[in-house]
């Protein structure tokens, strides 16, 4: 089901134009258009979906199976030296367009501007981790 005002679903629906790169029944890639490297790619599904934990399974494994198509490509035949494959779950996290999607970003160099940096947090440094992977795992 299309939502009137998510872009994603206006392009899985052809009536914005994009640069597409794969498309089935379920699924349609594209060049992102604002590339962070060159072949930033967003893989999606084209029903409306809000994001990775609202999507049904079968859906992510297909998103996800393109995505690794796509990152396959883009080092054999684009060079690239890395892929950094992402999604993110709400604006808290960065979610900027509710409709569940990955980023296929090629690294070409470590300095091509494009940084996720995972730095150690010292306030919870003294975490009680089984009691956390209990509290999670109860919940599984």
């Amino acid at each position: 089901m299309a939502t009137n005002n998510c872009i994603f679903c206006k392009i899985a629906n052809h009536i914005i134009p994009s640069n597409i790169i794969y498309e089935d029944d379920d699924v349609i890639a594209f060049l992102d258009a604002s590339q962070v490297t060159v072949g930033h790619t967003l893989v999606i599904p084209k029903k409306h979906y809000e994001n990775f934990l609202a999507t049904p399974h079968y859906l992510i494994s297909k998103v996800m199976i393109v995505a690794q198509r796509i990152g396959q490509i883009l080092i054999k035949d684009f060079k690239a030296k890395g892929i950094n494959i992402l999604t993110n779950c709400y604006e808290a996290a960065g979610q900027s367009v509710m409709h569940f999607h990955v980023h296929v970003i090629p690294r070409y160099i470590s300095s091509d501007g494009f940084r996720l940096e995972f730095m150690e947090n010292q306030e919870l440094s003294n975490l009680n981790l089984p009691a956390i992977a209990n509290q999670i795992k109860d919940k599984i």
